[in-house]
């Protein structure tokens, strides 16, 4: 068996051309989706980051602003610039980029963050209603896992699925939405015993646990869909996922690359989120 690449630039590419005729509608009805993202120091990575945002932004045609501040603002400084954006009726997402210095509680700053505005999916009160069910901005990750199993044709219904991880990011929150699609979902982490004779029970196996390439085809049922959600950089510069995509690719149906699988759904359901946004604040269906 050769699997079948998922391609999430493909499937990013379809969504972003929804959301830009979204948008054209949505500002001849006079609102103009608008996001606000904080970056704090001069971390490369979160730089790059923040870069796609903004040029996600420019191409579904949300009117997107970079309010860059000095590693050394205090967290009181950084909660009142919140608090502005909070305030501004233009502004309909705000994000800000993680990691923040360990100066900064990271809690308090997404706490801050009014839950109507809050498109990354973080604020406790959009994980609660995710969580019982209720309408809420999902995290973007997950979302994006969702969007392209559902984009194989696959009925989530009764398959099981397995997540490799437990993070707030994304194993337990992907947990969630899998649960939502009626599948029978088992999480597992470092802590597991027998990893391999649980992963080979699943239809979906989710790898999100950030370790390069450690998922091998021993892992895999034939035919299973295989989310890779890992991005490391090994000695030789290259980036891979937590998959051996050469490996997983001669037992698995579907298979997502690194890069280019879940890295370009996770911007592309910003862009979703905050088109979402605009649409509650205004009222407009």
């Amino acid at each position: 068996m050769s699997a079948k690449v998922i391609s999430g630039k493909e499937v990013a590419k379809d969504i972003r051309e929804e959301l830009r005729v979204e948008v054209a509608g949505l500002k001849e009805k006079g609102v103009a989706p608008g996001l606000s993202v904080i970056l704090v120091g001069d971390d490369p990575a979160s730089h790059s980051y923040v870069k796609g945002k903004a040029k996600g932004c420019e191409e579904v045609g949300i009117k997107s602003e970079v309010i860059l501040k000095e590693e050394d603002i205090s967290e009181e400084e950084l909660l009142q610039e919140i608090q502005r954006l909070n305030e501004d009726t233009t502004v309909h997402g705000i994000l800000v980029q993680l990691p923040l210095p360990k100066h900064i509680d990271e809690d308090a700053v997404i706490n801050a963050i009014s839950p109507l505005k809050d498109v990354d999916g973080f604020h406790p009160v959009n994980v609660g209603r995710m969580m019982i069910g209720q309408d809420a901005y999902l995290p973007c990750t997950p979302h994006g896992i969702i969007e392209l199993i559902k984009r194989t044709g696959t009925d989530l219904t009764g398959k099981h699925a397995v997540v490799i991880g437990r993070s707030n990011i994304v194993g337990k929150p992907v947990s969630i939405l899998l649960l939502k699609e009626n599948a029978t979902v088992t999480i597992t982490h470092s802590k597991t015993k027998n990893l391999k004779e649980v992963t080979k029970q699943a239809d979906i196996l989710i790898a999100a646990m950030g370790r390069a390439q450690v998922i091998t085809k021993d892992y895999v049922a034939d035919g299973a869909i295989v989310i890779d959600v890992g991005v490391n950089r090994i000695e030789s510069g290259k980036l891979v996922g937590d998959v051996d995509f050469e490996q997983v690719s001669e037992v698995a149906s579907f298979i997502t690359p690194v890069p280019g699988g879940v890295g370009p759904m996770t911007i592309t359901m910003l862009l979703k989120n905050t088109v979402e946004a605009a649409k509650r604040i205004h009222g407009v269906k």
